[in-house]
């Protein structure tokens, strides 16, 4: 079985490369970090018919680090049209990619649910690694799976969705950039006004924003500080009517603060000035259900209290994150807010605050590399 040092790999993401990054862009920074050659495969929404039908690899900035460019030769809507089709011309267009990069490849890691590039299309010298971080919706994110040889995910209820399928599975936890870990001495005592810190991608639509702007109105003498994408993002969401009505409420608060995207390096060091950080999600609409963020070992890293709607990967871990008890609703997050908030002192006790920087220490990427090397390395 393949160490994951100094391997060729391609890694397909269902997310471009942008100002905002997810599970599989710090992962492919990480691989590459390790001394492999990572390329990483712009995701199909962003691949457009060309007439010139070039594909272009450009280098990141990041070294081993190289994205594809590639453009389809191809309608996209044969999809819909004729799937046996599209799967016959999405067969030929990775081997065009494939012929492009001009060596074999170790190793494919697919975190992409669309199955646009299906396991089967690879030769057996590659080994496949298939990455679920968002909750299989529909068919095709099932199948997804299939020609895997082992499955890793940020769930227990991702991967439950795959028991029919006879790969070994394991549970790895999303991980965190080792900028987030502060080496802030924590304190026990804040100093008012409270700063509130809420970062993410500001046009999603599962965002509880009733419930949010709730928090905020009862809370004036409370910051609010915003960021995140609210006018276009390079993971998901649009500005739509809803939206724009959305954001334009939160810039109506004298009490918010937007700040928009930021530089990685230099939101680690504005989280460090946060006091509480907030996290309101619609379960209901969310595509994962509550059950695990990504943002949550962001947070932690500074040791600060996380209010939350309920998360079910951290059930046990009550220390850790003040949630909601209902999986239904958010109708308790206000006043669980205020009563956190209104004993700060308690929840950001210094014994609280190393506990979660030491969780947020344990979940490193690099560390959820070598667990992942270690299981993989069980299969031999």
């Amino acid at each position: 079985m393949p160490s994951l040092r100094h391997k060729t790999i391609l890694l397909i993401s269902p997310q471009a490369w942008g100002s905002m990054f997810l599970s599989k862009h710090h992962y492919a920074i990480e691989l590459a970090r390790r001394g492999n050659k990572v390329y990483f495969l712009t995701p199909l929404d962003e691949l457009k018919e060309s007439k010139s039908r070039k594909i272009i690899i450009q280098e990141s900035g990041v070294e081993n680090l190289l994205f594809i460019e590639s453009k389809l030769f191809f309608p996209f809507q044969i999809k819909f049209h004729t799937v046996r089709l599209f799967n016959l011309l999405m067969k030929i267009q990775l081997k065009r990619i494939l012929k492009k990069i001009n060596h074999p490849i170790d190793i494919v890691w697919s975190f992409d649910l669309g199955n646009f590039f299906p396991f089967t299309f690879f030769d057996n010298t590659s080994f496949k690694i298939f990455h679920p971080v968002d909750e299989p919706l529909n068919k095709a994110a099932i199948e997804s799976s299939k020609g895997a040889d082992i499955i890793f995910s940020v769930t227990n209820e991702i991967l439950n969705k795959y028991n029919d399928h006879d790969i070994p599975k394991y549970f790895i936890n999303h991980g965190v950039s080792n900028r987030f870990l502060s080496d802030v001495v924590p304190q026990s005592e804040t100093e008012h006004p409270i700063h509130v810190g809420f970062a993410g991608n500001l046009l999603r639509k599962d965002i509880d924003r009733e419930i949010l702007l709730t928090i905020i109105k009862e809370n004036p003498t409370v910051i609010f500080e915003f960021w995140g994408s609210y006018e276009q993002s390079n993971i998901s969401g649009s500005p739509d009517k809803e939206s724009k009505n959305f954001i334009t409420a939160l810039q109506q608060f004298k009490n918010v603060m937007m700040h928009g995207i930021i530089p990685t390096g230099q939101l680690a060091k504005a989280f460090c000035n946060v006091d509480v950080f907030l996290i309101c999600y619609d379960i209901q609409k969310d595509q994962s259900h509550g059950t695990n963020y990504h943002k949550i070992l962001e947070y932690l890293g500074t040791g600060k209290v996380i209010v939350s709607n309920n998360v079910t990967a951290y059930h046990n871990y009550p220390n850790l994150i003040a949630m909601t008890e209902e999986r239904a609703h958010n109708r308790s997050l206000p006043s669980l807010f205020k009563r956190v908030i209104n004993d700060l002192s308690y929840h950001n006790s210094q014994k609280f605050q190393e506990e979660r920087k030491v969780f947020a220490n344990d979940n490193t990427y690099e560390r959820q590399l070598n667990r992942i090397d270690t299981l993989i390395g069980k299969l031999a």
